[in-house]
């Protein structure tokens, strides 16, 4: 529908000039339609710098180099139509500064019948200089609490939360939207959570401090239930004459863990170096006790006595080997190193692994790549990996496999900061996986303790592990087990690789190694352990890539239904929360039929790429390099 246009009043010159003076301190213009002046106060050449001499007969549009907030065609448009328009537009001052300004021009006629425009102005610069300021420190904020590593959550007096960081976002595994409004006690486990609003009625009432302006360890709740301590540090101010609360939290899941990793390290110190002790002495009663034996035995002649005595001697022997376990425990046997190729050294120990395991296990040797060379004691070595063999058979026993795989790798500094007792360098690893009865994880917490068995009595001694610990460590090396209830152990040995013989050495000149391989595209990281979640983000993204996460199988797929343009999907095999690596990645191919997926775990089973669970899938163990991470990352991209 068409404007109705408005006839403008006649102005007189009298009013105009009436006008202009009464109003000379204003900010009043007077301009014909097309823009020339005709009518400049007092208050614009205060405003704008230019006399009224100056102004008079100037197009007021160049002059003051107006920029409005919309086209020129329709503020004309709305003048006709309506009589006035109001908005702000940006001025130039004479000396060449902008001026903001809230303006309102009325139409009104010349004398000559011409129309014109009466226009008022208003310098709004302060203002508008003071909102961009507040922009401007908002966006400050804003950029330090999405980058500060702690977690942010602001609350009212109510305890309603009404700011919430990202890294809160990452912590507790909601977003802003689904917390704000809401009380802060639904980031808490109960009792925690029916106590909270006590906690602070309680302070507005008496002013006692429990929480505020102190660090406290409490428990937090993720948004899937799950529970974890934080340290918590919460600060006071007022706004509008409420009170609002700061609370930073900090996940104390990692710090909780390596405490009690290097707990349990002290303690097996502790234990090991009375054990160690204690063989040492009773080694001595023992060659006592079978020396005599010895001396007597000579002088007695094929009998009943003879045999009884020879008894004895068996069974001084037997305490003879349980002290050397005691001994390689406390690491306090005395080893004889030398070199040795750990191929050969295996493969010519097959034949008794064999023997000893029994027709019903199928045994079976996988060497990756060359040149395995340490520096251990052979026969301590062939005497650990008979110890690890004969547990095995006996999580078997309807029979199954077990696989040795020898291979060699570097643990770079970001493994080692995950298990404090690791130090980085190169490796020969020694990984031996059954598919027996696995380990719980209060089991397998206590696998190396000394005397800890889960056989019946009489069975065993529990010195198994524990003297292949002890000796492992003696050795410069480390050990470590990945254990599944119903899927099996993995038992890794780790022996440092010989000096002379560092990976990738030519025997010449240094080798300087290549860039590692990176790209831009998405990838979906999805593992549940956040310690090596975060290392594996880390890793991706400093390589180019862009990364998303998630904790679990279900999440991942949601992660999947909002990003079609994820190219790869990198997911552990064994998760929590009811759906496993390869169920996510069979869901996965149904919804994105091209995603190429890459599979890691502890759980070490060579063969399991060769299975083709997932059509084009590979695995990578844990724990694996950046390098090796980068190359299969860029290979399974490339190939598609």
């Amino acid at each position: 529908m068409p404007h109705r246009l408005i006839s403008p009043r006649t102005a007189s010159p009298q009013e105009l000039d009436a006008l202009v003076h009464v109003l000379d301190g204003a900010d009043i213009i007077v301009y014909r339609l097309e823009g020339t002046i005709t009518h400049w106060s007092i208050g614009s050449e205060n405003l704008y710098g230019w006399t009224r001499e100056e102004a008079v007969g100037e197009n007021v549009h160049d002059l003051l180099a107006t920029r409005p907030s919309e086209p020129q065609d329709s503020i004309r448009a709305q003048l006709r139509s309506r009589g006035f328009w109001r908005g702000e537009i940006v001025h130039r001052h004479k000396d060449g500064h902008d001026i903001f300004i809230a303006s309102r021009c009325v139409l009104v006629n010349l004398p000559d019948g011409e129309p014109a425009v009466i226009q008022t102005n208003s310098d709004v610069s302060a203002l508008r200089k003071a909102e961009q300021d507040v922009r401007t420190r908002e966006a400050h904020l804003r950029s330090i609490l999405d980058t500060v590593p702690d977690a942010m959550v602001v609350i009212d007096q109510k305890g309603i939360v009404i700011s919430f960081s990202k890294a809160a976002e990452k912590l507790f595994g909601m977003s802003a939207d689904e917390i704000c409004g809401r009380n802060v006690s639904n980031l808490m486990p109960n009792p925690y959570r029916a106590a909270h609003d006590g906690y602070i009625d309680h302070y507005l009432d008496t002013g006692e401090k429990r929480i505020i302006g102190y660090g406290r360890v409490v428990t937090g709740q993720r948004a899937d239930g799950t529970e974890f301590p934080i340290e918590l540090h919460v600060g006071e101010a007022t706004s509008d004459g409420e009170r609002i609360f700061t609370g930073f939290v900090r996940d104390l899941t990692s710090r909780f863990k390596i405490e009690e990793d290097l707990r349990q390290a002290q303690k097996m110190e502790a234990v090991g170096q009375l054990t160690g002790g204690l063989a040492h002495d009773f080694n001595n009663l023992l060659t006592v006790i079978s020396g005599n034996l010895e001396m007597i035995e000579d002088k007695l002649p094929e009998g009943r006595l003879k045999d009884i005595l020879r008894e004895a001697q068996a069974a001084a022997a037997d305490g003879a080997k349980l002290t050397g376990q005691l001994l390689a425990f406390g690491r306090r046997q005395p080893l004889n190193p030398k070199p040795a190729d750990l191929s050969q050294l295996l493969t010519g120990f097959s034949d008794l692994l064999r023997r000893t395991l029994g027709e019903n296990i199928k045994l079976s040797t996988v060497l990756s790549g060359s040149n395995f060379n340490v520096l251990v004691d052979p026969s301590q070595l062939q005497n650990a990996i008979l110890n690890i063999a004969l547990n095995a058979r006996d999580a078997m026993p309807r029979g199954g496999s077990l696989t040795t795989e020898v291979s060699r790798v570097h643990l770079d500094a970001d493994y080692a900061k995950m298990y404090p007792e690791v130090r980085s360098g190169n490796f020969v690893l020694i990984s031996m996986t059954d598919t027996g009865i696995g380990m719980s994880a209060d089991v397998q917490k206590r696998a190396i303790e000394p005397f800890f068995t889960t056989k019946e009595v009489g069975s065993g001694t529990g010195l198994g592990l524990s003297m292949v610990y002890g000796f492992v460590k003696q050795s410069g090396g480390h050990l470590q087990i990945y254990s599944e209830v119903g899927r099996g152990t993995t038992i890794r040995i780790y022996l440092p690789a010989e000096t002379g013989a560092r990976l990738g050495d030519t025997g010449g000149a240094t080798k300087v190694e290549s860039a590692l391989p990176g790209g831009n595209e998405l990838v979906l990281v999805v593992e549940d352990d956040p310690r090596v979640r975060r290392v594996a983000v880390a890793r991706l993204s400093d390589m180019g890539y862009s990364v998303l996460e998630a904790e679990n199988g279900h999440r991942a797929l949601d992660v999947l239904k909002e990003n079609e343009e994820i190219e790869l999907l990198f997911t552990d095999i064994v998760m929590p929360g009811g759906m496993t690596g390869d169920e996510l990645a069979r869901e996965a191919r149904e919804l994105r039929p091209d995603i190429t997926v890459l599979f890691t775990s502890g759980y070490s089973e060579p063969g399991l790429a060769e299975k083709d669970i997932i059509s084009g899938a590979q695995w990578l163990r844990k724990p694996y390099t950046a390098r090796e991470l980068a190359s299969r990352v860029r290979d399974l991209i490339d190939r598609k």
